[in-house]
Order: C-alpha cells, then structure tokens, then sequence
C-alpha cells in the first residue's frame, strides 16, 4: 500500500506499514554518504568507532556538509586514531586542538572532551561501561543523566556543560540519543550494533525539527516542545509499532523530513 504525504491519519497497521517502508527506503549503506554516521565508519576498532562517534555527535548540529567538514578536520587533528590520542596525548598535543570550532564548540571544550574521554576510559573502562552501569530496565534516558556527571567530574569550564545534554533537565538530548542509536542498533550497514550489554529496545528517538515535524503530522507526538518529554511520548509510540526496535523509525521520520518535506 502506497501513501501520499496527505494521508495522515492511518490505523496502526497502516502506519506501521508505511513507516516500515520507509526505513527499508532510508536504512541503507548509501544513507551514510551525507550523514555524520560516515565519520566513526573510517574506523575499525571498537574504541575508534566510539570515540568518533562520540566526538562527531557532539558536534552534529547546523549544516550537514560543515558538521561532516570539521569531523574529518577533528579526526586529522587526533592523527585518524582517536583512542590512541585519547590514552596518550600530552599537553602539547591538546595546545594543537585550539584552533579546532564548530559552532559553540571550540578548542577549549574539544581539550577538556579529550581529558575527560581519557579519565572514563581510565576510571570508569570506557563509555559502553558507563553507558551500561546505569541504565533502566527499559531507557537510557537515566544513563545519560549519570554520564554527564561522570564526564564533568574533572575541573573544567562551566560553559563547556552545555554541549552534553541531561533529560533530567527536560532535554531531548538529540545527539546523545543519536550517538547511542549508533552504538547499540544491530549492525545492519549503518549502525554498528557495538554495544552488547544494552537492548535496542531501550534506546530512544534522536528528536530534532524534522523527525517531531514528521511525528507530529502522523499523530505520533502531540507535545509541542521538542523536549524530553517529548521523547518520552514518541518512544511509548515508537514502541508499540515495534518493542524490540522503535529507533529504527527514526530513519523513516528524518528521511520523510528532510528528503520528501513530508
């Protein structure tokens, strides 16, 4: 069955149909050509792909073709091996990333998520262990609260606070959820599935403009607020279309926004 963009209101089993179709449409390896997700793809090793993934997601909001342009300039800088920069960096190797920006982030935050990244990997072993510690038995939402604790527990500045998002503060928390979706959905040519100790099913929707646009007119989400609870209503939504996966519909509503204006 075919839908236009005007057929909004569909039984569930329509929508689930039609959502379905979608992420068979958008799910695919070629996705990855204009998406962030491309960045941790140039790597191998587990730590690698966590550690770009982490770093571009933070930095993956404004124009697409300028986030992926300075996520390749931050992988240049850290010699295309961020998990050995990451364990063996020395201050004159950080003096090299002040000159790094994306938007808000500057060179002074990168330095202080270079320092922070070493202190999980060294105290906590690693951000999949943080990650895992404290999630729900059905959401992250809890884990990322306890992470952004962790991260800031060395002496830093307060401005750099801003760029990891806290749902306990009603954030959406678009690119951590994002960043996860990458590591924890099975490895299906995009997602990496890297991350064994947690379920997909407790993974939540990276909520931006055009995923709670799209959400919206298909009477996913009600909320007005792109926020956290927000989140928390499209993925009770997301759920019910599908408990093991419901992420897997975020392709499809980003896709339908940004590609079809839907």
């Amino acid at each position: 069955m075919v839908f236009t963009a005007k057929q909004y209101r569909m039984t569930k089993t329509e929508l689930k149909e039609f959502l379905d179709s979608k992420v068979l449409q958008y799910n695919q390896p070629e996705f990855i050509e204009t998406d962030p997700i491309q960045i941790p793809h140039h790597f191998s090793k587990k730590e690698d792909i966590e550690i770009s993934g982490f770093l571009t997601a933070t930095i993956s909001w404004g124009n697409r073709k300028s986030i992926l342009k300075n996520a390749n300039n931050l992988m240049q800088l850290m010699d295309n091996a961020p998990y050995d920069f990451i364990c063996n960096h020395n201050a004159n190797d950080l003096e090299t990333l002040q000159t790094f920006v994306h938007r808000t982030f500057n060179g002074k935050d990168l330095a202080y998520f270079i320092s922070a990244l070493k202190h999980i990997y060294n105290t906590h072993n690693g951000l999949e262990a943080v990650f895992s510690k404290y999630q729900d038995s059905d959401s992250l939402q809890n884990s990322i609260h306890h992470f952004k604790s962790i991260f800031f527990e060395l002496p830093h500045l307060q401005r750099t606070e801003k760029h990891v998002s806290d749902p306990h503060k009603n954030s959406a928390a678009k690119r951590i959820n994002m960043f996860l979706r990458w590591m924890v959905r099975p490895n299906d040519g995009v997602d990496f599935g890297l991350w064994n100790s947690i379920l997909p099913s407790k993974l939540s929707c990276p909520l931006d403009v055009h995923s709670g646009r799209v959400a919206r007119k298909l009477n996913l989400l009600t909320r007005k607020q792109n926020d956290a609870k927000a989140v928390l209503e499209l993925d009770e939504n997301l759920k019910k279309l599908d408990p093991k996966d419901p992420v897997k519909y975020d392709y499809a509503l980003f896709g339908l926004g940004v590609f079809e204006s839907f």
